[in-house]
């Protein structure tokens, strides 16, 4: 958990208060609360149908709670589109992680933000302050990748996600969602995803890390909120904690 500056715990960055959401007769969440502290990586956990994609799509703006509130540092926030919530500082890097395969590294940080530069009063694009800003956000990452001609379907899975989480930090997201990050990837591909999840803690951001890899959960969580049914467990501190301790709590009664 981040300190403030007098010693105790930061007030949180981001807070969910009972959000409730139905689906026809389904109760995807039942009075959630959720709340996110500055530089934290909070691991959102639970069996399919539990809530968490639910709890996800209204944090990054996807879908409107039916009741409840969102609060950013405090003050209330109600994100009718995930472009609400990016210009809030909240972004959301899906399984897929929404890059152009057939784009290079740098087309794809600055997509849709390119930047441009005017020659004779015509705009042009900037390509080569694309290609620099491109390797600075991937060098924050500590990601190794040179040639940011590189077209992204030649990356391997972990240098897709720095490529993903750059074009977040290129968004100046402060709050960075990471939907199973991990999921299809190889014990190498995996240790990569978790050593960028290290530098973004480093660089400042928070992270909410949802997961079903218990030892991913285990390696980089600062605190975990277990969904069951559409309601959550009191949020716990992970460190200390292994892989099987998380997965018996997972599979634990509801508390209260």
């Amino acid at each position: 958990m981040s300190l403030s500056g007098g010693g105790g715990p930061a007030p949180p960055l981001l807070t969910v208060e009972g959000a409730r959401k139905t689906y026809g007769a389904v109760q995807a969440l039942r009075g959630v609360d959720f709340s996110l502290a500055p530089g934290e990586v909070h691991a959102v956990c639970g069996d399919n149908g539990a809530g968490k994609s639910t709890l996800i799509k209204l944090i990054s703006g996807v879908e409107e709670p039916d009741a409840g509130a969102i609060r950013l540092r405090g003050e209330p926030k109600d994100f009718g589109s995930p472009e609400d919530a990016l210009q809030a500082g909240i972004a959301t890097i899906h399984q897929d992680l929404g890059l152009v395969p057939g784009m290079t590294i740098w087309q794809n940080i600055f997509l849709g933000s390119e930047l441009e530069r005017r020659v004779l009063g015509l705009k042009l694009l900037d390509r080569a302050a694309m290609i620099s800003g491109a390797r600075a956000y991937l060098g924050r990452l500590n990601a190794t990748l040179e040639d940011m001609e590189l077209k992204v379907d030649a990356l391997s899975g972990g240098q897709r996600q720095a490529v993903a989480l750059s074009r977040a930090l290129r968004r100046s997201a402060e709050i960075i969602i990471m939907d199973e990050p991990t999921a299809a990837l190889g014990v190498r591909e995996t240790a990569k995803v978790l050593d960028l999840i290290r530098a973004l803690k480093a660089q400042g951001a928070a992270v909410i890390l949802v997961s079903h890899g218990m030892a991913e959960v285990a390696a980089v969580a600062d605190r975990a909120t277990i969904l069951r049914a559409g309601r959550a467990d009191p949020p716990f501190d992970v460190p200390g904690l292994t892989a099987e301790d998380l997965s018996r709590r997972v599979l634990e009664p509801l508390v209260g």
